[in-house]
């Protein structure tokens, strides 16, 4: 079932002469992780911003085509609610922050004290947050005090705090070292257990290869690929059109001069060899 439906959709905005996003056609369907991948400038945080409600209600300019959430119009619905249905993280952390709390456990609690969550069910939930994002040692220090990946941790803390339905995460890993970056990645397998629909923006191809879905390709503010992680991240075409292969698969690909049945995870790969050798 699909839970988020663009159809023909185009956006050009307001000091610009040309579109970014040109006759996009895109189904979301619930419990999936989606990874959205092309080149700088390709559209993509614009696309989130478009799923999210915020074009043009924030960023004003001219949409044109239906976004939909959950069957209505995302124009209909009020754009504070809505941010509690469809959380979103931005690749820099240093915006996210609020500004008026003291400690990493107030700024975690924060969106729920907004929306009236008891002070027990709130309490309950920020030690959960902070034992899940590793943020023990951080709790009462001052978010501004933090280093960059670790607002990144506190940013996606408080997104998960408010139990939203859909999830984009734009670039989560781009103030992160690999142990985090993983971690962060093991988030998202669990968000996806729970069933919410998760939307990444990232270019480590090789953890999307693991995590992700579906692909989705995006060149010049148009999809050109759309398929499962295997069809997309284990053709070569893509790297013609913005897009990154997975190391494995570049390995088969041009090492090997494999075209069929290529691996795009380690784990496939190992799973290929053994059946060659069985």
């Amino acid at each position: 079932m699909s839970l988020i439906e663009l159809e023909n959709v185009t956006y050009r905005y307001p000091l610009d002469s040309e579109a970014i996003i040109k006759n996009i056609d895109l189904s979301l369907e619930k419990g999936k992780v989606y990874g959205l991948i092309g080149s700088n400038q390709a559209g993509k945080t614009t696309l989130c911003n478009i799923i999210r409600g915020f074009i043009p209600e924030m960023f004003l300019g001219e949409l044109s085509g239906k976004v939909t959430y959950k069957g209505q119009a995302i124009q209909q619905y009020n754009i504070g609610a809505l941010a509690a249905e469809i959380g979103y993280s931005s690749q820099n952390p240093f915006t996210q922050i609020s500004g008026v709390k003291d400690t990493v456990e107030e700024e975690i609690a924060y969106g729920m004290e907004n929306i009236g969550v008891s002070y027990e069910i709130m309490h309950q939930k920020v030690q959960e947050l902070i034992d899940l994002f590793k943020l023990n040692e951080l709790k009462e220090k001052n978010p501004f005090e933090l280093s960059g990946g670790q607002k990144q941790r506190v940013a996606l803390a408080s997104i998960v705090a408010l139990d939203p339905e859909v999830v984009i995460l734009d670039e989560p890993t781009s103030q992160l070292d690999p142990q985090s970056t993983e971690e962060v990645f093991e988030i998202i397998a669990m968000l996806k257990q729970q069933g919410k629909t998760i939307i990444v923006v990232e270019h480590k191809v090789d953890l999307l290869a693991e995590y992700c879905d579906e692909i989705i390709l995006l060149e010049q503010g148009q999809v050109i690929r759309k398929g499962t992680a295997h069809q997309v991240l284990s053709d070569p075409d893509i790297l013609n059109h913005g897009g990154a292969l997975p190391q494995v698969s570049l390995f088969y690909l041009q090492y090997l001069k494999e075209h069929a049945d290529v691996p795009i995870t380690m784990a496939e790969a190992i799973r290929k060899l053994k059946g060659a050798t069985a």
